[in-house]
Order: structure tokens, then C-alpha cells, then sequence
């Protein structure tokens, strides 16, 4: 079936970082920085990348669902034809939006694909790193071209934890050191745990965007993705509430502790 090679769509990610994103890091202009909702940022950078990835992947795949994150706020019916899609996109075109805007280096571009609700292959872009990660069901997870893999827990080690969420910061989980906050951005985070930065990370929101791409990288990197109900990530999956953990015994020692903290 015709379509992009996986590494075909990292040199998209790439090209479109190069013309539309990275000209704009710490020059965005007035008027290119807006507010979707309070304090929830969008640039002329997310607008523009996303349109061209989305118009290269629709003509590519005709018949696939494209969720793009801005494409979602202009209409939220496109998440009902994602989650209905036999296969489908999720685009994050800067994702660390906040980060791009206030000159951190922490942002990228990620795009996953989905097949039956599956996913199958994730590409993440950090631009001012330059570094790209990709993923393959079944076939591993690649930074530059290099094999990755989780390092476990020591059995007598304790989990080091990371989390987006404010209010958790430098709190515990039960016994365990303090969370410390994370890099706020999906398309750094979930690598740095990979890098070995973190051993596990903690999550409020679960949109498709965020965290398809990284829960595989993660998962064929050795990880465990999961809910803090204990049943796995999928990208189906909306319910609040996301464990990422570099091995199976530390996503039950924290999902053990948070059980029930995002049920509503």
C-alpha cells in the first residue's frame, strides 16, 4: 500500500520544524502568540506546522483520521471520528507550547500512527536538540538510529518520579522520594524517562497527541504505559489519569498509590 516510510516522516517533522518553527523560537513576533482558553497557548508556529504535516499525511493516507491538537479545538467532532477510525494520525505540532514560548529548548513536533485503535508507529522531533525518536510496533525504539531501552529499577532502589501536574510536585507517594516536576512537555519527557532522567511520570491529562506518540516509544523501549486503575494505555483511552514507568514492578508501585486519585 502506497504511503511514508517511517523515516519519510521524520524528515517531514524535521523540514517543517526547519521552515515553520524553529525561524520563530525566541522571535515570535505580537500578535503570534494567542490563547485557545486561559492560559492554554497556541502560536502561528502550532497553526502552521500542523496544517502542512496534516496535509502531507492526508494525501499520503487518504482514507485515515488526522487529529491534530488545533484541528481538535477548532472542532471537537474530531475526536469521535478518531476514536472510530480503523486507521488514523494524531499530530502534536509543537507540543511544550508554553516552553517554545518562553524560549525553552523543551519542545518538539510528534506525529503516531494507529492502526484498529493500535498504535503502530510514533515519531518525536525535538528541534533544538536535535534529536529524533521513532517507534515501530513490534520492531523497538530508535533515537538517531539507536536502539533504546528502559533500565529497571534496582531491586533495592527507590523509583525516582517526575509529574506535570503543579499541585503533585514534590509531593510522595507513600514511601517514595519526592516527585519532582517534569519538563512539561510529552515529547521530552517520555524520552528523558527512556534516557534514564526519571523512572516513572505522572499524568492528569490523556489526550491522544501527548501521549500516543511516547507510550510507544516507552513500551517498545521496555516500559509499562498504564491508568491508575491498572488497566493498560491505549490511545483510545480518555479516561484522567496516566502512569508511565520504566518497568512493570515500578508502574505498580506507583499506580498502587494513586489508585483512585483521578476517578470522578
Amino acid at each position: 500500500m502506497p504511503g511514508l516510510s517511517t523515516d519519510a516522516v521524520l524528515d517531514l517533522l524535521r523540514e517543517v520544524s526547519a521552515e515553520v518553527i524553529t525561524p520563530r523560537f525566541r522571535s515570535l513576533a505580537a500578535g503570534e502568540v494567542m490563547e485557545k482558553n486561559p492560559g492554554d497557548l497556541v502560536t502561528v508556529a502550532d497553526r502552521e506546522a500542523e496544517s502542512v504535516i496534516t496535509a502531507r499525511l492526508t494525501a499520503a493516507y487518504p482514507d485515515a483520521v488526522v487529529l491534530g491538537e488545533e484541528a481538535y479545538a477548532a472542532d471537537h467532532a474530531l475526536m469521535d471520528r478518531y476514536l472510530a477510525a480503523e486507521h488514523a494520525f494524531t499530530v502534536d505540532p509543537v507540543d511544550g507550547t508554553k516552553n517554545f514560548v518562553h524560549g525553552s529548548p523543551d519542545h518538539a513536533v510528534m506525529v503516531a500512527e494507529t492502526v484498529a485503535g493500535q498504535p503502530v508507529r510514533a515519531w518525536i522531533w525535538q528541534p533544538e536538540h536535535g534529536v529524533g525518536w521513532v517507534a515501530e510496533s513490534g520492531a523497538g525504539a530508535w533515537r538517531d538510529g539507536v536502539r533504546q531501552h528502559t533500565t529497571p529499577v534496582a531491586n533495592d532502589g527507590q523509583p525516582q518520579g517526575v509529574t506535570s501536574i503543579w499541585s503533585m510536585r514534590d509531593q510522595r507517594l507513600g514511601s517514595l522520594p519526592r516527585m519532582r516536576l517534569s519538563w512539561v512537555c510529552c515529547g521530552v519527557d517520555y524520552p528523558r524517562l527512556i534516557e534514564g532522567a526519571a523512572d516513572y511520570i505522572l499524568y492528569s491529562r490523556t489526550n491522544p497527541w501527548d501521549h500516543v506518540p511516547g507510550s510507544l516509544l516507552v513500551t517498545e523501549a521496555g516500559g509499562t504505559v498504564g491508568h491508575p486503575d491498572g488497566t493498560p494505555y491505549t490511545p483510545r483511552s480518555l479516561r484522567p489519569g496516566v502512569v508511565v514507568a520504566v518497568d512493570h514492578p515500578t508502574y505498580v508501585a506507583v499506580q498502587r498509590h494513586v489508585h483512585g486519585a483521578f476517578e470522578r
